[in-house]
């Protein structure tokens, strides 16, 4: 059985990249994020069928039984989408410790087990996208530890893309700008949620999927969605770190 795995499939990305991957002719997607309803309501918009699995992958007895469920089914997976994720904006001192590590379990932690727990049962030209994001070409203040969760996806994957040339197994880090997604609601939930408050040049979620989709068949290990996301990567190979400090710095303060 060919399948794909999608993690945080109910909203934002994750929903999208399973719309747009409902044509690659899988036998079945499983379907894995907390709430079993929004799920369930992805059978709507999507004719493979789908598997439901609702997982809080920021808990470790989740992996248990998502080993468990691949130990079962024995599929082949050829493509898994790590989208689950979430940050936070303000100062250190305005976001709760609690929600600092509950990033990094979810964003880091989730994704090396949903990716090694994965590879297994993965197979000569199968594909992993682990969604990134351009805050992690620099240190971003104000969105710290978010951003160094994804500057840790960003050399995980290029790293475990070339420990899998052997196996021609392709992982593919996603960074994006910001993206029209509730990623923002949750983001804005903390004492000064106008801490990071200059959306510049943010991209639609069908276009970032869709160049992400064409970067993976190209087998790059990167996409880089929209020209200021590109100029972003390019800028931080050649201009010190405390100044596009700087530059992120006054053009969150300029629109307070």
């Amino acid at each position: 059985m060919n399948i794909a795995i999608i993690t945080g499939a109910s909203s934002g990305l994750g929903k999208e990249f399973l719309k747009q991957t409902d044509s690659y002719n899988f036998d079945e997607i499983w379907v894995i994020a907390r709430q079993k309803e929004k799920l369930e309501a992805l059978k709507d918009i999507v004719h493979t069928n789908l598997k439901i699995i609702p997982l809080d992958l920021s808990l470790n007895s989740s992996f248990k039984i998502y080993e468990e469920e691949l130990k079962k089914e024995k599929p082949n997976v050829k493509l898994l989408i790590n989208c689950a994720g979430f940050g936070k904006f303000g100062n250190y001192s305005e976001i709760p410790l609690e929600d600092s590590l509950k990033m990094i379990d979810l964003n880091c932690k989730a994704l090396v087990s949903m990716t090694e727990k994965t590879l297994p049962f993965m197979n000569e030209f199968s594909k992993i996208l682990q969604i990134c994001s351009s805050s992690s070409f620099q240190p971003l203040p104000f969105a710290n530890v978010y951003a160094s969760t994804k500057a840790f996806v960003l050399s995980y994957s290029r790293a475990l893309n070339y420990e899998l040339k052997e196996r021609r197994i392709l992982v593919t880090a996603v960074c994006p700008g910001w993206v029209r997604t509730n990623f923002f609601e949750t983001a804005k939930k903390t004492k000064n949620p106008n801490a990071v408050n200059n959306y510049a040049f943010m991209s639609d979620a069908k276009d970032v999927v869709k160049k992400a989709l064409r970067d993976m068949k190209k087998n790059k290990s990167i996409s880089i969605y929209g020209a200021f996301s590109l100029s972003q990567f390019v800028g931080t190979k050649f201009f010190p770190k405390d100044f596009i400090m700087n530059i992120w710095v006054m053009s969150q303060n300029k629109n307070k």
